[in-house]
C-alpha cells in the first residue's frame, strides 16, 4: 500500500465529513463483494459534484496513482473522474491502470467515460482486451462498452459472437453477458434471437437473459411470450 500524498488524505477528510451511517448500511447490503468497513456512506450526487472539482486540481495525478484505494468511494470518484476526461487517448491510458483494481459492480457500472461517445472507433481492440482478462471486473466493462457504444449505429453482429463465446464461473461476469444479450433484443432482435434459439449461451445466462428481456418495457408482448417459450431446465451455471 502507497503512502498516502496530501491529496488523498484531502479527499479521505472530505469522505469522513460527507458520510452517513445509514445509508452505508444501505450500501453494504448491495455490494456484498466488499468488506463493511470500506464502505463509508457518500451519497453518488457529492462524489459527481466533487470528482469535478477534484478533475481540475494540478496535483490530481498523485491520487490517480494512489492504487489500489481503501475506500469505496476513493473508487467511486476514481471513476467519475476517468469519466470526464476528454482525450480518449488519455482515458484508454487510465483505464488500463485503473481497471485491475476495481473490487465491485457499483463501480465498474458507473464508470462511463463521455469521449467514447465521440470516439467509440477507439474501442473495438481494447474491448477484446478487457474481454480476454482473467479478472471480474475488467470483462464486466469490457462487455458494458460493447453495450452502450455498439448496439446501434456502430452495430457489428460479430460483438455478440464475441460477448457469446465467453465463459465464467463468475456471477458479475454472466450477469452482464446476460443484461448485453437482452439489450440486444431490445436493439438488434434479428441478429440476438438466435443465440437463444440454438442454446448458443451458458444456460444460466440463457435464462437469466429471457428474465431480463420479459422484464424490459423495450420488448413486445408478443416478443416476450415467444421468449417464455425458448426457457431451459437447470439454467444453472456451476457456482449458482
Amino acid at each position: 500500500m502507497m503512502k498516502p500524498d496530501r491529496l488523498t488524505e484531502e479527499i479521505r477528510q472530505w469522505i469522513r465529513l460527507n458520510s452517513e451511517e445509514e445509508y452505508a448500511a444501505f450500501q453494504r447490503k448491495l455490494l456484498p463483494t466488499l468488506p463493511p468497513e470500506k464502505i463509508h456512506g457518500v451519497r453518488t450526487p457529492a462524489l459527481r459534484k466533487y470528482a469535478k472539482e477534484l478533475k481540475k486540481r494540478e496535483d490530481i495525478e498523485a491520487f490517480l496513482r494512489q492504487l489500489p484505494h481503501e475506500r469505496f468511494e476513493e473508487d467511486q470518484l476514481h471513476a467519475f473522474i476517468l469519466s470526464e476526461i476528454r482525450d480518449p487517448s488519455e482515458c484508454l491510458e487510465q483505464l488500463d491502470r485503473f481497471l485491475p483494481y476495481i473490487d465491485n459492480w457499483a463501480t465498474c457500472d458507473q464508470l462511463s467515460p463521455k469521449c467514447f461517445r465521440k470516439h467509440p472507433e477507439v474501442l473495438p481492440e481494447k474491448i477484446r482486451d478487457w474481454m480476454a482478462s482473467e479478472e471480474t471486473y475488467v470483462i464486466r466493462f469490457g462487455i458494458g462498452m460493447l453495450m452502450q457504444h455498439f448496439l446501434e449505429d456502430n452495430f457489428n453482429p460479430v460483438y455478440l459472437q464475441r460477448v457469446s463465446e465467453v465463459r465464467s464461473r463468475e456471477y458479475y461476469v454472466n450477469m452482464m453477458i446476460a443484461w448485453y444479450f437482452a439489450t440486444a433484443l431490445a436493439k438488434q432482435p434479428d441478429a440476438a434471437m438466435p443465440y437463444l434459439e440454438e442454446r448458443r449461451l451458458d444456460p444460466w445466462v440463457h435464462n437469466k437473459t429471457i428474465q431480463k428481456a420479459i422484464e424490459s418495457y423495450r420488448i413486445s408482448d408478443s416478443q416476450k411470450e415467444y421468449l417464455r417459450t425458448l426457457r431451459v431446465k437447470n439454467g444453472r451455471t456451476k457456482d449458482q
